[in-house]
Formats: structure tokens, C-alpha cells, sequence
């Protein structure tokens, strides 16, 4: 076999597994993980172009700071594949929602935090729907 066949045998099968693993493939689930990779690299962004990260003392790009990145949002994914598998558990079909659309809503904060930060005008509109998502999360939690 071939090194390329290997490879795309061996994503292919970690595609699979993932898929199982959420239950199926959702636009929920894939809104989760373009806000993901748009808040990453927008974290990128942040520190390569602009040096203003929070995530470094320099603010500037740093591996350890970036890889620390991933590991969160690979947390991120296991914590939606538990709320997954309990919903199936227990035969309901809330819990997984409301955890993706809860990570949903702290990825579009933290996008709209580096835009900030790299100086980008953000409209009103958005700014205040990110307050009432920023206030409905911190009810959640307090509850």
C-alpha cells in the first residue's frame, strides 16, 4: 500500500469514528467546528501580524501558547461527544444542542474579541447579539 492510500485510509477511518462518535454529522456540529477554526486562526492572526495576544507575555506568536490552543478545543470536542452520548443515553435530544450552541457562542465571543483587538470595525447588530448570548451563557452557568 501506498504511503498516500495509508494516509487517506487512516483520515478516512478518524473521519468515521468522529462522525460516530457526535452521533452523525449536523450543521450544528460543523457550525462548531468553522467557528473553531475561524476563531484559531483569527488567534494566529492576532499574535503573528498584530502581537496583541492575551495568550502570550509578549503577545506575539508562541508554540506552546498555540498548542495549548488545540488542546482546548480538542477538550471542546470531547465535551460535545459527551453531551452526545447522553442524550442518547437517556433518550432526549436538548443536551448536545445546548452544549454546541453554548461553545458556538463563546468561539463567535472570541472571534469578535481578536477582530477587536486587530482593530476591525464590528457592527452594532453583532456587538449586541454577542451581549445577549455573553448574558443567556453566564445565566446558564449560574444556575
Amino acid at each position: 500500500m501506498k504511503i498516500k492510500e495509508l494516509f487517506l485510509t487512516a483520515v478516512g477511518t478518524c473521519g468515521a469514528v468522529l462522525v460516530k462518535l457526535f452521533g452523525g454529522w449536523n450543521g450544528s456540529i460543523a457550525t462548531l467546528m468553522v467557528f473553531m477554526a475561524i476563531d484559531y486562526v483569527s488567534g494566529l492572526l492576532l499574535a503573528g501580524v498584530f502581537k496583541k495576544s492575551t495568550k502570550s507575555e509578549s503577545g506575539a506568536l508562541e508554540s506552546r501558547a498555540g498548542f495549548k490552543g488545540l488542546v482546548r478545543k480538542a477538550e471542546t470536542l470531547l465535551i460535545v461527544a459527551l453531551a452526545v452520548r447522553l442524550d442518547m443515553l437517556t433518550h432526549q435530544n436538548f443536551i448536545a444542542g445546548g452544549v454546541v450552541t453554548a461553545f458556538v457562542a463563546n468561539e463567535a465571543i472570541s472571534i469578535t474579541e481578536n477582530a477587536a483587538m486587530m482593530g476591525v470595525p464590528l457592527p452594532g447588530v453583532l456587538l449586541r447579539a454577542i451581549d445577549v448570548m455573553k448574558q443567556k451563557k453566564e445565566d446558564e452557568i449560574t444556575e
